[in-house]
């Protein structure tokens, strides 16, 4: 299964790192496949809450809808696909640093992206997102560091 990994320093409390990661309207600003994101369940994110979508991947648009696994407040969340034409789950990890919150994203999914480019073109869809998903966390650490 490809993975992409990424972390950051974001010069912020945790908390206030996971009070805007953590909503589903701000998703498509730090997450690069994403266009756009909402939340479909009512309440705060937990165990169970779904969020629906739309997403480009290297010129493929699909929408999808995913369900949080794990909620662990201010700590991490897992995420899983539930529907989608691309099988995909990712993971998010909070933690003090020296300056902040180091915040670490990893996404997964299936060899050959659900048939999309064909498992050959893993390595170089990994490549791509994997650059796209560093370039964006580091703008996600800007726009939180500078209070937004």
């Amino acid at each position: 299964m490809p993975a992409s990994e990424a972390s950051v320093v974001i010069a912020r409390p945790v908390a206030e790192a996971w009070d805007y990661i953590i909503s589903a309207d701000r998703l498509a600003v730090w997450e690069p496949a994403v266009v756009e994101a909402e939340q479909i369940t009512q309440g705060p994110v937990a165990v169970g809450t779904r969020w629906s979508g739309k997403s480009s991947l290297l010129g493929v648009k699909f929408s999808w809808v995913g369900e949080f696994t794990e909620v662990d407040v201010n700590k991490g969340t897992a995420f899983r696909s539930i529907e989608s034409k691309l099988v995909f789950s990712n993971a998010t990890r909070f933690e003090e640093a020296e300056g902040g919150t180091r915040f670490t994203y990893r996404m997964e999914s299936e060899s050959g992206l659900g048939g999309i480019f064909g498992k050959l073109a893993d390595p170089l869809v990994n490549m791509a997102y994997g650059r796209a998903l560093r370039a964006s966390l580091e703008n996600l650490a800007d726009i939180l560091s500078a209070g937004h």
